[in-house]
């Protein structure tokens, strides 16, 4: 019988392929969904009912308000902090920089609904958002390396967990998270270079 190995080897970002880098990525936002779903129905709760649409449209305001005052967050520490503080060793670059706009729409849809149900619709379920936020923060391994972002990250994840609380809707947190990504994404792709 033949044995089947494999080689699993750490790669900077530099090395990844726009291929592999979106294979990496709708692979893993697959797995964060089925984990997701998974969850939620050991939870003995409906994954559908978590997303139905919202009694009411309040839910727009605090989704819209946190992603407005996030990402002006973002800019003033953007401006503060130095640059390499910030670093996530290329990836958003890599991400974002050429992508059709159309792409950039889809990728911050389905990384919003997949994160959003997973952390706010089951972890936070289970954990409240302070530990939820920690995990949250975690997954963002490429952040890690810096303070700033790191902290960062964890202050988002806790703003989408307190909006999700307030509103009652799955649907402010995930409003909040794709405009962030789609903006964050499109700053990336039209900004000028040099």
């Amino acid at each position: 019988m033949k044995k089947f190995k494999i080689k699993i080897k750490k790669i900077e970002a530099h090395q990844l392929t726009d291929r592999l880098l979106l294979i990496n990525l709708y692979l893993t936002q697959g797995l964060t969904l089925l984990i997701a779903l998974i969850w939620i129905f050991l939870q003995e709760r409906n994954p559908l009912d978590l997303l139905s649409p919202a009694e009411n449209y309040h839910f727009v305001f605090w989704g819209l308000g946190l992603a407005l005052t996030m990402l002006v967050l973002d800019l003033v520490i953007s401006r503060v902090v130095p640059e390499n503080s910030m670093d996530d060793g290329g990836i958003n670059e890599m991400l974002f920089s050429n992508r059709p706009v159309w792409h950039i729409f889809v990728i911050a849809l389905v990384v919003s609904v997949c994160e959003e149900l997973l952390f706010r619709g089951a972890i936070q379920f289970a954990f409240g958002p302070y530990w939820t936020s920690i995990l949250f923060a975690l997954i963002h391994i490429r952040y890690l390396r810096h303070w700033v972002p790191t902290g960062w990250v964890f202050l988002s994840s806790y703003g989408l967990g307190y909006i999700y609380i307030l509103s009652g809707s799955l649907w402010a947190p995930i409003l909040c998270h794709f405009i962030i990504d789609l903006i964050s994404g499109l700053v990336i792709r039209f900004r000028k270079k040099g």
